[in-house]
C-alpha cells in the first residue's frame, strides 16, 4: 500500500478496514460554500430546488456549473445530492404509478416477479426491468415521464452522455424492514472473498461506472423508511470488503441520516455510499420508489462474441485436458475466463433472479461445474440453452 495521494496499489482485504479511519471521514461536515446553487443543506445533504434550477438546465453554461458542482458533491463530498420537485408536474408520476401497479397486480397473479436483492419473496413489491414493461406498456407516459430535464441532467453529471438507464420498482409495504447496510453495483454486488480479488485500483474506480438513483412516487416521511444514508462514506477506499463487517454496519446504523421527500422528488447518490433502504414504520404508507440504475457508455466489450458456442466447443478438450491432467486447476480456470462470460448481467431478473445470493448463474460457472462434474456436450447444450431463455429480455 502508498500513499493516498498517489493511489492504492496491490489488494484491499479486512485488515485494510479500520473503523477509526471510517468513523472520522464519515463525521465531516458540508459547507454551504461549496454547493453555491444548493437552496439548503440538510444533514449533509444538499437540496436542490430544481423549480428555481431548471431554467439553468437550458443554457449550456449555467447547465455546465451546475453539473459540475453535482459532480464535485458525488466524488469528493457527501456522495449525495437531491432534487426536490424534479417532476413539475406530479401527474405524470401518477400516470406511472397506475401503470407499475397493473404490472405488480399482473405479476402477483401469474407468479412472476420472484427474488430481491435483500427482502424475503413477497414481503414487498418488486418489478424487474421496470423500464422496459414501463415503455412497453404506455410509450407515451413513459417519454413523459423521462422527457425530464432535471433527471438527464443528474445522469450525465455523473456519466457525461451516452449513458444507459435501468430501473426497478420497490414498493415496501407497511411493516416493510429495513436493509443492511451496502454499497451498490458492481462490486456492491460480489461477497467479501469476491470483491476482494479485485486489485485496489478497480475498488477505487468501480463507482465510476454506475449512478444510483430515486424518484419518489408518494410522499415518504421518514417514519416511511426512505433510504438510509451516510453521507461522505463513499470516499472510504476499503468499502466494498468494509460494508459486509460487522463493525462497520452498526458505525452506519449509529450515524445514518434520513431525508423525507415529496412525491416527485428524486435523490441520486454514488454507488459507493454506504446506504440502506429503511424501515417503513407507518400503519398506511405504501411507499413506492423507482428505483435508477443508470450506467456509463463505457462499460461494454467492443466486439459482440458468442462464448456459449466457444464454450461448447472447448468443452470437451477441458475435461480431457483435466483428466489427463495436462492443465492445473489454475490454468483450467484460466481456459475458462477466457471463453465463458463470466459476469452475470446484463440478465432479466424476472426469469434469472438472483435467489441465493445478489447475483445469478453465470455461463463461466456453468462450463466450471460441467468441467468438475464430467457433463456429456448434451447436458452443458441443454444447460446454456436454459440460461439464455432465462436471461432473455
Amino acid at each position: 500500500m502508498v500513499n493516498q495521494d498517489l493511489g492504492y496499489v496491490g489488494y484491499f482485504d479486512r485488515e485494510s478496514c479500520d473503523l477509526d479511519e471510517f468513523k472520522v471521514l464519515t463525521s465531516q461536515n458540508l459547507t454551504a460554500g461549496t454547493v453555491p446553487h444548493a437552496a439548503s443543506i440538510e444533514k449533509n445533504v444538499p437540496i436542490y430546488d430544481m423549480h428555481a434550477l431548471r431554467p439553468a438546465l437550458e443554457h449550456a453554461e449555467q447547465r455546465r456549473a451546475l453539473l459540475a458542482e453535482w459532480g464535485r458533491v458525488l466524488d469528493k463530498s457527501s456522495g449525495v445530492i437531491v432534487l426536490k420537485g424534479a417532476y413539475a408536474d406530479t401527474s405524470v408520476i401518477d400516470r406511472a404509478t397506475d401503470v407499475f401497479r397493473q404490472i405488480i397486480e399482473d405479476e402477483r397473479k401469474s407468479g412472476a416477479g420472484e427474488g430481491d436483492h435483500f427482502a424475503a419473496s413477497g414481503a414487498n413489491d418488486r418489478i424487474w426491468n421496470a423500464l422496459q414493461k414501463q415503455c412497453l406498456r404506455d410509450p407515451e407516459g413513459f417519454a413523459l415521464y423521462f422527457g425530464n430535464t432535471a433527471i438527464a441532467a443528474a445522469c450525465e453529471a455523473w456519466l457525461g452522455p451516452n449513458y444507459q438507464v435501468t430501473a426497478q420498482i420497490n414498493q415496501v409495504r407497511p411493516g416493510g424492514k429495513a436493509q443492511q447496510a451496502h454499497r451498490d453495483y458492481h462490486l456492491g454486488f460480489q461477497s467479501a472473498d469476491s470483491a476482494a480479488r479485485y486489485p485496489a485500483h478497480a475498488h477505487l474506480v468501480t463507482a465510476s461506472l454506475t449512478l444510483q438513483g430515486a424518484i419518489a412516487h408518494c410522499d415518504m416521511p421518514v417514519e416511511s423508511g426512505p433510504t438510509k444514508l451516510l453521507p461522505f462514506s463513499q470516499l472510504y477506499p476499503p468499502g466494498y470488503l468494509a460494508f459486509h463487517d460487522a463493525g462497520h454496519r452498526a458505525h452506519f446504523e449509529d450515524s445514518y441520516i434520513q431525508l423525507s421527500l415529496a412525491k416527485g422528488d428524486a435523490v441520486f447518490f454514488n454507488p459507493a455510499l454506504f446506504h440502506a433502504a429503511g424501515e417503513n414504520s407507518s400503519s398506511d404508507i405504501h411507499r413506492m420508489a423507482n428505483l435508477l440504475q443508470i450506467s456509463s457508455a463505457f462499460g461494454r466489450a467492443m466486439e459482440a462474441v458468442d462464448r456459449c458456442a466457444m464454450s461448447e466447443a472447448i468443452f470437451p478438450s477441458l475435461v480431457a485436458l483435466k483428466q489427463h491432467d495436462d492443465l492445473s486447476a489454475t490454468e483450467l480456470g484460466a481456459a475458462i475466463a477466457a471463453t465463458a462470460e463470466g459476469y452475470s448481467f446484463p440478465t432479466n431478473l424476472d426469469t434469472d433472479p438472483p435467489i441465493g445470493g445478489n447475483a445469478p448463474e453465470s455461463q463461466a460457472d456453468i462450463l466450471r461445474c460441467a468441467v468438475s462434474e464430467g457433463w456429456t456436450k448434451e447436458q452443458l447444450a441443454e444447460a446454456f440453452s436454459t440460461l439464455r431463455s432465462r436471461q432473455a429480455a
